[in-house]
């Protein structure tokens, strides 16, 4: 059951307790209503404290470091090349 579990029992508790205007001898659609929209909002409260406790353990931030073998300082660059020479002739 997560959020929209439980908006759907409150809006059907909601609709028993103020839209239903029957009689039904063998129950109360009032306090069938009240039952539905008290549990769903049970459940969306419990949804959003998991939800809360889960972004709480989230932000651990694990840094990973690697040290290189080789100095880390620029190197000079390589020398030129000498200059090609001239065929024999």
């Amino acid at each position: 059951m997560g959020i929209g579990s439980g908006i759907f029992l409150i809006a059907i508790g909601a609709i028993l307790t103020f839209a239903i205007r029957a009689n039904v001898w063998w129950v109360d659609l009032r306090a069938v209503g009240w039952v539905f929209i008290l549990a769903g909002l049970g459940v969306l409260l419990t949804t959003l404290w998991f939800w809360q406790d889960r972004r709480k353990r989230a932000r651990t931030l694990i840094v990973e470091e690697n040290r290189l073998s080789h100095p880390t300082a620029m190197m000079p660059p390589p020398p030129d090349p000498p200059p090609p020479t001239a065929p024999p002739s």
